[in-house]
């Protein structure tokens, strides 16, 4: 079964959440105290792993309502599960008329008491009136052919009957009915076959359907409870999880068997259980070649299980390659955790580790062990804020983990962006709180600022991606670079010239100081990139820092200068490469507003056609931003591009596109290995 929706009612913080929708991976978001984990808390009540109880209303009915508004018979959860073909086979052979069901509920109270129910049930036909005709004609029938036979068979038939008619005479109570008849309609049979009389096709027609409808009246209370007892042996058990155990990296095999064996076994005890079955170590077999003094055996076993674990880890782990190795020293077993890219290999106990990847570890081995026949093979999990200690880009593996490796239905809150399933944002609930109303969920993203924050942030993060990062990326400094090379671009290659490659996304960095921190980003991800910077002092220092810390390589950053012709000044921004007299008038015009009744006097001992324009505008009092002249140069190339793109802006663009797809192609020609 697959459960498809849950309500909670009467829950701590919650009066009615409101239908909640689930996919096989479900995400709650909303922000702390919104009672995200009382939701999880009330769905596992429904059938822990456990075990199955009663609820405390002093500690889970809602505080600020009466106690006494708490019965046995108040509801809790109620859930609804989709059922597999096999399992609706199952079902109609307990209850035959449950042919069309294809989905039940389930729900529990506040007592121990669980109901079941099966929605679109059709009711058995039953009709009164139909039935008293059959009854009649079936009578008459019997009557008809007791004439035809001689005493004593005549007056038994004819009193069978009359017996089976006053038997079946009173239909008040359906289910009473049915019993009675069953024995009127035996007898009525028996005394046909004694008096070897057949009925007439249509008669005997008439008496099975009579037999059929008794039948299934008075066996269908039964089949229902026993439906509804298959309906809770097919309920998987759910699993909550809020923190997860720490293994200790330091195990003393011997104390543990000696605890085993005396039943006093510890929680502890359980973990390092679980870990030796996803290593694939028997501790007891362990021990017995210690005291056989078989150390190559153990020794070998323990490197079998350390590839094992390593390869999962890394496969999982995406942080950095990892290496785990199970070190056995007597009757200790210790776990080691080393990272072979390190300048030195250092082991350190798993106990010594990060929290975050202690966390990760136990994560793997406990669900790798209980999945896999385990408690939580087919179980429901409920994880409340998993990864919480996990980087960013860490949550984003776990979350792909949940995906690819479980075939759980899982469901999980969080408040952390790079939780969120962007690519599946139907699977996206969100819990808000209210004093009126208390916890609530909508199926739709949905609610306050802080609630949907985590949504915003994942959808922007995932939108940037999209729109300015690719395969091959060229990093620039603003938002304007951006607007003017997309554009012209666009208008080169549509008129058959140079222009950048289609497969080059241009990147945006948000200003000359972050390039760096945008290149990092990029080539950590195994990206192919390029810089364009501005010929500056201040650029070329960006350069220098990039190189000198291996983030690119030299040859792999493009100054907009190497565009112009020889003798022109190297001082220079991408606005350089248009016509100095067109830019001005864009300026001009953009400003027009703040520089009616003022005279614009440009210094021409500034090279850049932009600065020149900022500080002459400075001079007046106003504030220079190039989004305004850029805008305006969008909209002429929109109307009628060759009033702003002269001949020698078209040259000198069709230089920087050809010398930026020249380094891109050396750059891939070279594999993408940006320092060799």
């Amino acid at each position: 079964m697959q459960l498809t929706s849950f309500r909670v009612f009467n829950f701590r913080s919650i009066q009615d959440s409101g239908d909640i929708k689930l996919a096989r991976i479900t995400s709650i978001l909303g922000r702390n105290e919104s009672g995200k984990s009382n939701l999880l808390l009330a769905l596992r009540s429904l059938n822990p792993v456990e075990g199955f109880t009663a609820l405390n209303p002093i500690k889970d009915f809602p505080r600020h309502r009466r106690l006494e508004e708490c019965t046995d018979h108040t509801i809790v959860v109620s859930t609804k599960w989709k059922l597999t073909t096999d399992e609706k086979s199952e079902l109609l052979a307990i209850l035959p008329r449950a042919k069309d069901i294809a989905e039940i509920e389930i729900g529990r109270r506040y007592s121990k008491q669980r109901f079941v129910s099966f929605p679109g049930l059709p009711a058995i036909p039953f009709d009164e009136a139909d039935i008293k005709s059959k009854i009649k004609k079936i009578t008459a029938a019997a009557k008809a052919a007791a004439e035809e036979l001689c005493e004593p068979k005549k007056g038994e038939l004819s009193k069978a009957a009359d017996n089976f008619e006053t038997g079946c005479a009173s239909i008040a109570d359906k289910e009473k009915w049915a019993v009675a008849a069953i024995g009127s309609l035996k007898t009525l049979r028996t005394e046909l076959a004694k008096a070897d009389v057949e009925l007439t096709d249509k008669q005997e027609q008439l008496l099975v359907e009579l037999e059929d409808t008794t039948s299934l009246l008075a066996g269908d209370k039964e089949a229902q409870q026993k439906a509804r007892d298959w309906a809770l042996r097919q309920l998987p058990h759910f699993i909550y999880l809020d923190e997860y155990p720490d293994l200790n990296g330091h195990q003393d095999i011997a104390a543990y068997l000696q605890r085993k064996a005396n039943n006093q076994a510890t929680d502890a005890d359980g973990y390092f259980e679980k870990m030796c079955k996803v290593a694939g170590l028997d501790p007891t077999k362990l021990q017995e070649l210690l005291q056989k003094n078989e150390h190559e055996t153990r020794n070998q076993l323990t490197n079998r299980a350390s590839a094992v674990v390593t390869g999962e880890i890394r496969r999982l782990w995406k942080d950095r390659p990892l290496k785990v190795r199970f070190n056995v020293d007597a009757q200790h077993l210790d776990t080691f955790i080393s990272d072979p890219n390190a300048t030195f290999d250092v082991e350190v106990n798993l106990d010594e580790r990060s929290r975050g990847f202690k966390w990760f570890f136990s994560f793997y081995i406990t669900f790798s062990a209980d999945t896999d026949g385990g408690k939580a093979e087919d179980a429901v999990l409920l994880l409340d804020e998993p990864g919480l200690y996990l980087h960013a880009k860490s949550q984003s593996d776990l979350l792909n983990h949940f995906e690819k490796d479980f075939s759980n239905q899982i469901l999980y809150t969080t408040h952390s962006p790079f939780m969120v399933p962007t690519h599946q944002v139907d699977s996206i609930r969100t819990a808000s709180i209210s004093e009126q109303k208390g916890t609530t969920v909508t199926n739709d993203p949905s609610g306050d600022a802080r609630t949907l924050f985590p949504l915003q942030a994942a959808l922007g993060y995932d939108l940037a991606q999209s729109l300015f990062v690719g395969p091959n990326n060229l990093v620039v400094e603003g938002v304007t670079d951006f607007w003017l090379l997309s554009t012209i671009s666009a208008y080169l290659a549509d008129a058959g010239k140079k222009a950048l490659r289609s497969d080059l996304a241009i990147t945006p960095a948000g200003g000359a100081q972050k390039i760096s921190y945008m290149v990092a980003l990029l080539t950590s991800e195994q990206l192919n990139v390029l810089a364009l910077l501005d010929d500056e002092k201040a650029a070329r220092t960006t350069k220098d820092d990039l190189v000198r810390a291996r983030l690119i390589k030299e040859q792999n950053v493009v100054f907009v200068s190497e565009s112009i012709g020889a003798g022109a000044a190297t001082d220079c921004d991408i606005e350089d490469l248009l016509d100095p007299a067109m830019y001005e008038a864009l300026v001009r015009e953009s400003y027009a507003k703040e520089l009616k009744g003022k005279i614009l006097i440009l210094n021409p001992k500034i090279p850049r056609v932009a600065k020149r324009l900022e500080s002459a505008l400075a001079d007046l009092g106003i504030e220079f931003h190039k989004t305004r002249p850029t805008r305006l140069f969008l909209t002429k190339m929109a109307a009628d591009p060759k009033t702003v793109m002269t001949p020698n802006s078209v040259g000198q663009f069709e230089k920087l596109f050809e010398l930026v797809n020249e380094r891109l192609q050396t750059h891939l020609d070279r594999q993408g290995k940006s320092f060799q």
